[in-house]
């Protein structure tokens, strides 16, 4: 199974983001959030983590770019728990047990984005208002072969 974790081209999420996600941590689309959002919540920070932000599960944090990696049993089923109690701290579910089944349906999602590429694949998100509510749509770029002389320190070992 797959998931996605939180990765940085570059230090720019550290400025647009109120809250910017830790490197390397699980990271799922996080719509839920902007359910209830109109255009009147669409400033600052707050636009940029609507317009193209994905969830840091861990930190609650946003990130641009997720990469898609491998995901044990073991890991989503804890994700599923902290998902779950995120609901029960932040959206009023009544306790973890309620939101867990949630939890799961919106990691299941994630996952079924996920295992269709291959690993390392960046996946970014895109969001709009509708008067249907929120319409999100996804992106690949896939990952490159890398050309090992492109890192590598050509030179001698001989003064």
């Amino acid at each position: 199974m797959k998931l996605a974790r939180a990765t940085h081209l570059d230090e720019s999420d550290q400025y647009v983001f109120a809250k910017p996600a830790r490197t390397g941590e699980w990271c799922l689309s996080g719509g839920f959030e902007f359910s209830n959002w109109s255009e009147g919540d669409l400033v600052g920070k707050a636009r940029q983590a609507f317009a193209n932000g994905w969830l840091g599960l861990e930190t609650g944090g946003r990130v641009t770019f997720v990469a898609v990696a491998e995901v044990t049993s073991g890991e989503f089923e804890a994700l599923t728990d902290t998902l779950a109690r995120h609901f029960v701290t932040y959206y009023g579910a009544p306790s973890v047990e309620a939101a867990r089944p949630v939890a799961a349906e919106e990691l299941a999602h994630m996952a079924e984005l996920c295992d269709e590429h291959p690993d390392n694949t960046l996946l970014t998100v895109a969001r709009e208002l509708t008067e249907a509510g929120v319409r999100e749509g996804f992106r690949k770029i896939e990952a490159q072969a890398a050309d090992l002389a492109q890192f590598a320190v050509h030179g001698s070992v001989e003064d």
